[in-house]
This record gives structure tokens, sequence and C-alpha cells, in this order.
């Protein structure tokens, strides 16, 4: 079964790493990689399809 959140923390926090910003620190109050969620689980919902064969 696919697991559908940490997948997408893992986008968010790779996508945090390739724009050269470090994953943990604070931006807003919260840590910088949740800043990538929006993106990250756009990437993912895209992805799905193929990852199901649909």
């Amino acid at each position: 079964m696919l697991n559908i959140e940490k997948a997408v923390e893992a986008a968010a926090r790779a996508l945090c790493r390739s724009d050269g910003n470090p994953e943990n620190t604070k931006f807003e109050g919260k840590p910088m990689w949740q800043s990538y969620l929006p993106a990250a689980k756009a990437a993912v919902e895209a992805a799905l399809p193929h990852l199901r064969d649909e």
C-alpha cells in the first residue's frame, strides 16, 4: 500500500533541499520544508496514476 503522506513529505523535503534550503530551518514558525508541501502534493498526485498502473 502506498503511503501518500510520507511520499508528500519526502517530496517536500527534496524540493526544499534542491532549492538549497536547509529542511528544518524555521520559516514562518514551521520547518522550511513545510512551505514546499503544495508543490510536493501536486507532484505526488500527478505521479499516482502511473504508480498504480491506472
